[in-house]
């Protein structure tokens, strides 16, 4: 019998290629979209319609999927969008929007989720969060914010829902070739003390965009997780994430030494 999968944001960046990838291994994918209208005749898996900022949508999704399947087996918490910009510079309210979706909307779809998995004592949960939500840089301080948060809410979440059969994951990329700058908010007004260093961190994001890794190895890990009966909390995915994270806990002050001359080249 074939599983069922539900993974948001599926209409572009990683999330179209998990679940495309997902579906070519033979899982019963559906995914969500805010306009599924516009892109449902070009994938081959069902798409349903989720507005991470809409209560009604979120609290409707059960009763939609189990229109579609009687039992969903895995839940992959993808969607969010990223506000980049120093974070002087950015609006309190776009900061607070960006938490609002990242954050509160992905713990709704997982709440809406959780009596279904608990009734069934059977379920996976994988949220994709960012390496950034364990290692921060400049220019993306409520982005950073919103994925340390999942990294914290989820790995305690993780020992609440291990007596009821539910595993729980995150899957944490470094950076890929995505269209996530494309798509991201940044405030409008700049402040003039910040020209240098913003000019040194557009320079910095260029060279990091330009030897960036093809997503498909995000898909292809996401895929290795839910392969797994019993998957660790924590899987990284990219060139050089485990040296980041061993300086980030056991030598901070060469990680940061190391961004520092990477803003100054």
């Amino acid at each position: 019998m074939r599983k069922n999968i539900l993974i948001t944001g599926a209409s572009s960046g990683f999330g179209l290629l998990i679940a495309s990838e997902l579906h070519r291994n033979g899982y019963n994918v559906i995914g969500t979209s805010r306009n599924p209208e516009k892109m449902q005749s070009s994938v081959p898996f069902k798409i349903i319609a989720l507005d991470l900022d809409s209560d009604q949508s979120i609290n409707t999704l059960p009763e939609r999927i189990f229109n579609e399947i009687g039992q969903l087996d895995i839940l992959i918490n993808n969607a969010g969008f990223l506000v980049s910009g120093i974070a002087e510079e950015t609006p309190i309210e776009l900061g607070r929007q960006q938490l609002e979706t990242n954050f509160w909307g992905t713990i709704k779809v997982t709440n809406a989720v959780l009596p279904y998995f608990r009734k069934q004592k059977l379920g996976k949960i994988i949220t994709v969060g960012s390496i950034i939500g364990l290692v921060a840089f400049p220019n993306a301080a409520y982005y950073a914010a919103s994925k340390h948060a999942l990294e914290g809410y989820f790995k305690a979440l993780r020992y609440e829902l291990d007596g009821f059969n539910i595993k729980v994951a995150m899957v944490e990329p470094a950076a890929f070739k995505t269209s996530i700058l494309d798509n991201s908010s940044s405030p409008a007004n700049k402040i003039d003390d910040y020209n240098s260093l913003r000019n040194k961190i557009e320079k910095f994001t260029n060279d990091l965009v330009d030897k960036a890794e093809d997503p498909a190895m995000v898909a292809e890990k996401v895929l290795k997780v839910v392969q797994t009966a019993k998957p660790k909390f924590r899987n990284i995915v990219g060139k050089g994430t485990s040296v980041l994270i061993n300086l980030q806990h056991f030598a901070y002050g060469v990680l940061e030494k190391s961004v520092l001359k990477q803003l100054n080249k």
